[in-house]
């Protein structure tokens, strides 16, 4: 490594002689350089083992919109006692005009929790009863002191700082990141020796050896990449690709697969209907009128028509699938099929509202429930999983039906990823479909995370740049 130092390194170990521990801002200003140029002769210096820098993070912690409403007005749990502490005694229906219906179940929840009542059944409701010995919890307490931005590492009480947490916009958290640079022993013992200008008779050295820049060039997606997998093992075992809108009707969505008009995936919190959007035609006659005579025998009650023309943006890319077997009618055949879908679902670690499912169907006169396994096994070890198992569940339009569960080494878990089964008599004999019909259908994020080995199916869209070009192209 060359022992010759440009000018500029020069001039940050001198400033860092005189002025130990300082960021790049400073340093700047007391060196008298350019910050682009502090940033580049930090860089040179760091490599020669000259300077080492330290990098803090302190996280901060305030009141979110409800959490306001909550220190003002008191917390859910804290209203309903003020209610009592005039009634002593109140039934459910009582308490549910002193506190919001979305927060009545906290309310009950942690009064009974922090031991302020208790809760008996009466002839039409529930009765609750006033305890005595009320005191501040300690949630109550924290509210106040976080009524001033506050540094989480000075909250002493974390089991409440959690609980707030869980509160949906009850906190805020934000963070102040700092940047210092110091000299290594190394470099408190280089001389100042070099004192010319930049310009002039002065020759500077240049270190050959200095690490280049990185490049980023452009590249898909790793989300994108798996799906480009996922579709490439399919074909390679003999699949072939269809596709479908993004918009259904009720018919295909849910009637051809004997989902019941009054399940509960079907309603409003579960699926996302097209506001006054139906269509006129979801069949042919002779298709309806087998698949409403297979509800009425199944299910016994009145299939309704109008319920099947209502447009729904697709809960899952088996609609696709099992009307092109009802317009086809394959003896034998392998198809599968990739796409969004959306599901009216709370986002969480797992869940999204919108995502990708690969799904896809096997019909064959001697298939059976052990090839499905065996396909999907053979699935999972060509995307590198390794660890799998299946669990019996239930789906209204397969029987039997499976899970496969997939361990997650970073969640240290079992995932839930395909679910599986052999569509029933009633979902194929309706269609004219003869043989019998494997078939699957999972998320794909749910695959990405495995890959990546991720703990939050949202990071996949969260841009982090920093993230997306650590992942290898070819893994």
């Amino acid at each position: 490594m060359s022992k010759v130092l440009h000018p500029i390194e020069h001039k940050i170990i001198k400033t860092l002689k005189e002025t130990p521990n300082i960021t790049h801002e400073d340093l700047a200003k007391n060196a008298q350089l350019t910050i682009d140029q502090v940033r580049r002769g930090i860089e040179w210096l760091k490599y020669k083992n000259l300077v080492e820098v330290h990098e803090s993070e302190v996280f901060f912690a305030s009141l979110g919109e409800n959490g306001k409403k909550a220190a003002e007005k008191g917390l859910p749990e804290r209203r309903l006692v003020n209610h009592l502490t005039k009634h002593k005694v109140c039934t459910f229906e009582d308490a549910r005009t002193v506190v919001l219906e979305e927060e009545f179940n906290a309310a009950i929840s942690n009064a009974r929790q922090n031991g302020w009542i208790e809760i008996t059944k009466g002839q039409t409701s529930n009765i609750i009863t006033l305890k005595d010995n009320i005191k501040n919890s300690s949630e109550e307490e924290l509210l106040s002191i976080l009524a001033n931005r506050t540094p989480v590492s000075e909250i002493k009480n974390k089991s409440a700082f959690e609980s707030l947490k869980k509160r949906p916009n009850f906190i805020l958290l934000d963070s102040i990141k700092t940047t210092v640079i110091n000299l290594t022993k190394q470099g408190l013992d280089t001389p100042i020796t070099q004192t010319k200008s930049f310009t002039g008779d002065a020759i500077l050295a240049i270190d050959v050896e200095a690490p280049a820049p990185e490049v980023f060039a452009a590249r898909s997606h790793p989300l994108q990449d798996v799906i480009n997998e996922v579709r490439e093992i399919f074909v390679s075992l003999g699949f072939t690709e269809i596709s479908g809108n993004l918009t259904q009707s009720s018919f295909w969505n849910f009637d051809a697969l004997f989902t019941p008009q009054d399940h509960p995936a079907r309603e409003m919190q579960d699926t996302f209907y097209l506001k006054n959007a139906s269509t006129n035609k979801v069949a042919t006659p002779n298709q309806i009128a087998k698949v409403s005579e297979s509800h009425k025998k199944g299910w016994h009650y009145n299939w309704k028509l109008e319920e099947a023309k209502r447009i729904v943006l697709r809960t899952h890319t088996t609609c696709v699938t099992i009307r092109h077997l009802a317009d086809n009618n394959p003896d034998e055949a392998r198809i599968f099929s990739v796409g969004r879908v959306f599901r009216n679902e709370k986002v969480s670690y797992k869940h999204l509202v919108e995502f990708n499912q690969v799904e896809g169907v096997v019909v064959g006169k001697n298939v059976t429930l052990r090839d499905l396994m065996g396909l999907q096994r053979e699935f999972y070890y060509k995307m590198g999983l390794k660890k799998v198992k299946f669990w019996p569940t239930f789906f209204p339009y397969t029987e039997p039906s499976l899970q496969s569960m997939v361990y997650n080494e970073k969640l240290d878990k079992w995932v839930e990823l395909f679910g599986m089964g052999i569509f029933r008599p009633e979902v194929t004999k309706s269609l004219g479909i003869k043989n019998p019909v494997l078939a699957w259908g999972g998320g794909i994020e749910r695959i990405a995370m495995l890959k990546f080995a991720l703990g939050d199916v949202r990071e996949l869209y969260n841009n982090n740049l920093g993230w997306l070009r650590s992942i290898p192209k070819c893994p």
